[in-house]
């Protein structure tokens, strides 16, 4: 069964605390309760059925199957269609009250169609099996200090440890069934109304779609990313999870298998642009406030990534009992990359505070001290190797890319002096601005490849260059930089799309300490899209754009990777990076300049 999946066949459901994926075939296979980093109840996503699922389907064999997001929500609508008739599955998740719920309702179109739903609950990612009990008319699962509820009007039954309702649907019906989350220490949650907490959820998706103030090219495209981000954000703090799940691998059978629920500074800039770029401003403010208090304490402790409510200690361990996606060991929880020093997210960081400022949201002077005290730690610091954007596990480098945000994080304060009277040691900083970019333009040049290369010294290339007249770096017509991109486009595409780098074995090439072999990094190449617009290859931008969309799934949603070979998504997915790619290429391609706002110095 794991290899004939996709994860290109899943949908996503959120309610703005945890999120969930369910398959085509109507079996939610990953689920968080209660949070996006909480331990899964339904972890067959990296393994089989018995790991935990939810299926829910005809139990004929379907001959059709369509699926679609009511406009502008996170509304799921499958209709199966079987020799005996079509039904309709309607998943949604309620936005977060006091308890987590799925609500599943099973619709009858046409003819008599025997439905089957099998509930196997495994908390602690499929490692415990729960007690099941029946109270009053609800079955109740409990291990250890979760608890899970099933309400429905069918008769429930049990066969070998999994949770099972037979029933016929006819046109017209429509049965429900909510599975809710609480402390088992508590009491049992009160009963959901389906069709209430239905008519409900679309009202909320439909009241912050309004919000939306884009409606120029690429509206739709737009909208649609920006409803995963949305989706992707953890409502009590702001703070956006880069994916709700962990260890989809990057290379079917791979080890890149990483966890993805962790908040990322390198997202925040990108993500207060986006959401500011269509009118949210409520939830740019709520990101840059979630920033500040993580990064809030001593600047030798920033850290690249934080967890949903600022936490620290995201520990990395195996789950050996997992067999993984498609076999794809391990299993990874927890990330052992947010205590590596990676010099680029100071930049990020610096970044967010001039951008909040420059779109109208006010800054307090709380926080720019909290960012004259980063810009104290590295200006003491910048010329220090680093593990890099891509968070490689071999020996520190010096990053030409991280030594270019480094750059971006004097300019961005030497322009809060400049432009809004911000205090501060204003002379100091232009001198390493101009220090930095005198040692890039030396030392990160490759004479041989014609290209600024991955890092000083070497003559590898990497994506992440495509930044750097997006970051204000340098013009896109600047000869140097033009030279660049048709290097990185010679050596780095497959298929017409862009990997990160070229891994390798051994050699200097062997920068990640990993076994070679990934898909194509899709932000990458939505970073080119921006690139040749701003040099003026609008017919080249325009079909790579759309060569992009065309790989998103049936319902808009794309992961980190993909494999031209195979025309697989790689990844965790959906992926909050590549949504934010998607978004600033989209903006970029409708205004002709970079999303950020800064003119690069002649």
């Amino acid at each position: 069964m794991s290899r004939a999946r996709r994860i290109a066949d899943y949908a996503l459901l959120g309610d703005l605390q945890t999120a969930v994926l369910v398959h085509r075939t109507g079996s939610i296979d990953w689920c968080c309760f209660p949070r996006f980093d909480s331990g899964a109840c339904f972890a067959a996503l990296l393994g089989e059925p018995e790991h935990g699922r939810w299926l829910l389907a005809p139990a004929p064999e379907s001959r059709r199957i369509e699926r679609r997001y009511r406009p502008r929500t996170l509304i799921l609508e499958t209709v199966h269609e079987t020799a005996e008739g079509s039904v309709r599955v309607i998943d949604f998740m309620p936005p977060r009250g006091q308890a987590p719920d799925i609500v599943r309702i099973v619709e009858g179109i046409t003819g008599r169609v025997p439905m089957r739903s099998e509930l196997i609950i495994r908390f602690d990612y499929g490692h415990i099996v729960p007690w099941v009990q029946r109270v009053d008319h609800t079955r109740v699962a409990i291990a250890g200090p979760d608890a899970l509820s099933l309400r429905t009007p069918i008769e429930i039954h049990g066969e070998e440890l999994t949770t099972v309702s037979e029933f016929v649907v006819e046109p017209g019906d429509r049965v429900p069934f909510v599975l809710t989350w609480f402390p088992s220490h508590q009491s049992l949650p009160e009963p959901v109304d389906a069709e209430v907490a239905l008519a409900e959820t679309q009202s909320f998706w439909l009241e912050w779609a309004n919000a939306d103030r884009h409606h120029g090219s690429h509206h739709e495209d737009i909208h649609q990313s920006l409803l995963v981000l949305k989706a992707l954000t953890y409502a009590p703090t702001g703070g956006i999870v880069a994916a709700p799940t962990t260890s989809l691998p990057e290379q079917i059978g791979g080890v890149r298998n990483w966890d993805y629920r962790y908040c990322w500074l390198r997202d925040a800039s990108l993500t207060l642009l986006a959401m500011l770029s269509a009118g949210y401003s409520d939830e740019a403010a709520a990101w840059r406030d979630w920033l500040l208090r993580a990064v809030a304490g001593e600047p030798a402790d920033v850290q690249i990534m934080y967890g949903v409510a600022g936490e620290r200690r995201l520990t990395e361990r195996t789950l050996d009992w997992l067999p993984g996606f498609a076999d794809s060991r391990p299993v990874r929880v927890g990330n052992a990359a947010s205590h590596q020093l990676q010099l680029d997210v100071y930049g990020e960081v610096l970044d967010v505070a001039y951008q909040t400022v420059a779109h109208g949201i006010e800054g307090s002077e709380s926080g720019w001290a909290l960012m004259k005290r980063l810009l104290a730690w590295l200006e003491d610091h910048w010329r220090e190797k680093d593990a890099g954007i891509w968070e490689v596990r071999g020996p520190r480098r010096h990053f030409t890319h991280s030594k270019m945000m480094a750059w971006v994080a004097f300019d961005r304060a030497v322009r809060m002096h400049e432009e809004f009277g911000r205090d501060g040691p204003v002379a100091r900083w232009r001198e390493l601005r101009d220090e930095i970019k005198a040692q890039v333009e030396a030392c990160g040049w490759s004479e041989r490849k014609q290209a600024y290369a991955q890092s000083y010294g070497s003559d590898e290339l990497d994506a992440s260059i495509l930044l750097m007249p997006l970051v204000g770096f340098l013009p896109a017509d600047d000869p140097r930089f033009v030279s660049t991109v048709e290097a990185i486009r010679r050596e780095l595409s497959v298929d017409g799309l862009l990997l990160r780098y070229r891994s390798h074995a051994k050699g200097d090439g062997a920068v990640d300490g990993l076994p070679p072999g990934e898909g194509a990094f899709l932000a990458c190449s939505f970073w080119l899209v921006e690139v040749l617009t701003l040099q003026g290859r609008l017919d080249e931008a325009e079909t790579l754009f759309d060569r992009l969309l065309s790989l998103r799934n049936d319902l808009g949603l794309l992961s980190e990777e993909y494999d031209p070979h195979s025309g697989l998504l790689l990844g965790n997915f959906p992926q909050a990076f590549t949504h934010l790619a998607l978004v600033e290429a989209a903006l970029t391609l409708a205004k002709h300049r970079p999303l950020r706002g800064v003119v690069p110095q002649s």
